[in-house]
């Protein structure tokens, strides 16, 4: 039998380790002598402390080591490991690809004022038009008047808080002329549908996000940074981009002050 300090240098461990597998109840010494209170441990018990190590270096957790030592599926308990791992390393990968494309930028001046962040999309209940509109200044008389017809229909409708709001564009891609769009607004529940109005249901989706600051003419940039994102980052587009109006000319006079959000619903490569 070897006093822990001996076993220490025998397993080559720490007394510390040894003291704290013994609090955790993975490793308990074979005895203790009654009159000093040493722990003493057997050579036998090297077996158990090299597959506590083994584990441990494989990344287990002290829990999911005493499930092991008790008997437990270790087969299970290795390949739920590796599911996480396999996760934390998609999670670094997904870091560096972001980092390599922020360096990248960098060198672009063009691209300086945007970032891009990954998302989801709430889940909503919206009415919607879709339409084909002759260019961006027609959405200053063409949303408010759908608003008001809405409310007409519908009186005792109410928006949600904070308002979201979006257009969808079905090109698939940013115009700036005969742009085929669809107005959405979220809404607490379903209403009266009307001529082109419907009420649906929009799913929540993933999706990269870009803050664009400015008119609307030039929201060519920030596609362009989104798109550039999305290819640099291991994303496909899944669905058409959405803009959503947070600051516009309904309480910013100066275009320069408009604030829109690109959101492009995406999926993983």
């Amino acid at each position: 039998m070897y006093r822990i300090g001996e076993f220490s240098k025998l397993a080559k461990t720490t007394i510390k380790t040894l003291r704290y597998y013994d609090e955790q109840g993975l490793l308990v010494p074979a005895s203790v002598d009654s009159e000093t209170g040493y722990r003493l441990y057997s050579t036998d018990q090297l077996a158990r402390l090299t597959r506590i190590v083994s584990y441990r270096q494989a990344g287990l957790s002290l829990e999911e080591i005493g499930r092991a030592l008790k008997g437990e599926d270790l087969e299970g308990i290795l390949y739920g490991r590796l599911m996480e791992l396999s996760r934390e390393q998609e999670s670094v990968n997904d870091r560096m690809r972001r980092i390599r494309s922020l360096i990248s930028h960098l060198k672009e001046e063009y691209f300086m004022e945007y970032q891009a962040v990954t998302r989801e999309l709430p889940e909503c209940i919206v009415f919607s038009k879709r339409m084909v509109v002759p260019d961006y200044d027609a959405y200053f008389s063409v949303i408010p008047k759908l608003g008001e017809e809405v409310k007409k229909h519908n009186p005792e409708l109410k928006c949600v808080v904070p308002e979201y709001s979006f257009i969808i564009y079905h090109a698939g891609e940013y115009r700036e002329k005969d742009i085929d769009m669809e107005y959405c607004e979220a809404v607490d529940k379903a209403g009266v549908e009307f001529d082109d109005v419907v009420f649906k249901k929009m799913e929540s989706v993933p999706a990269v996000c870009v803050m664009h600051k400015g008119p609307y003419s030039s929201l060519g940039k920030a596609y362009a940074y989104a798109f550039k994102f999305i290819e640099e980052n291991g994303f496909v587009a899944a669905d058409n981009p959405r803009e959503s109006y947070i600051d516009g000319i309904w309480n910013k006079e100066d275009e320069s002050e408009w604030l829109t959000e690109v959101q492009i619903p995406v999926l993983r490569r």
